[in-house]
């Protein structure tokens, strides 16, 4: 559970900072939503992520994280969300 804790808090800050980014930023909100669905756009394309639940598993199973699935599909959803 103390890992889900620090994945929720990773993704907590990245919510965090581009909540932070859109309120702050300079251009149009509909310009810096495109740049943002780039960013994440290249982003998985660069590291070839297709489907974040299985992202998500892979990174738990990597680093021994232990989530219940109904953990890792929020973890996921959340994720997608953002």
């Amino acid at each position: 559970m103390k890992a889900f804790g620090y994945v929720a808090a990773i993704v907590g800050g990245a919510v965090a900072g581009a909540t932070a980014a859109l309120l702050l930023a300079p251009e149009k909100g509909e310009d810096t939503r495109a740049k943002i669905q780039d960013s994440v756009k290249d982003f998985c394309d660069k590291h070839d992520i297709q489907n974040i639940k299985e992202t998500v598993k892979n990174f738990c199973n990597k680093y021994k994280i232990d989530l219940t699935n109904k953990q890792t599909e929020e973890l996921a959803e959340e994720i997608s969300e953002a």
